[in-house]
C-alpha cells in the first residue's frame, strides 16, 4: 500500500464540497493522479480513523493560460468525493 499522506493531498473547502458535507455526508479532497479509489479509501480510513463506504474520483486536466507573451499550463488535478458510513463524522477545520 502508497503511504496514505502521499495519497491524500489537501482537503478543498468549496461552496459545493461544504453543501455536500452538510446535506449528505460527503467531503471533499484532492488526491494524488495515480490513486485508485481502494487507496483513497485505506488513506481516509487510516488517517482519520473513519469508516469510508464510497470513493467516487474526478479528473481535471489544467487549462492553458497565457501570461503576457508566454504559454503556461496549470497542473492536472484529481479530487475525490468521498461518502462516509451513517453515524460518521469529520471535519477538517474543527478537528476529529
Amino acid at each position: 500500500m502508497k503511504n496514505p499522506y502521499a495519497v491524500m493531498k489537501k482537503p478543498l473547502f468549496t461552496e459545493k464540497g461544504s453543501n455536500l458535507k452538510e446535506t449528505e455526508n460527503k467531503i471533499l479532497v484532492e488526491v494524488a493522479r495515480d490513486a485508485n479509489k481502494i487507496d483513497i479509501k485505506k488513506a481516509i480510513e487510516e488517517i482519520f480513523k473513519v469508516k469510508v463506504e464510497k470513493v467516487s474520483t474526478i479528473t481535471t486536466r489544467g487549462k492553458w493560460k497565457k501570461f503576457g507573451k508566454s504559454v503556461g499550463k496549470r497542473p492536472d488535478r484529481k479530487k475525490a468525493i468521498i461518502t462516509l458510513r451513517k453515524g460518521e463524522k469529520l471535519d477538517f477545520v474543527e478537528g476529529i
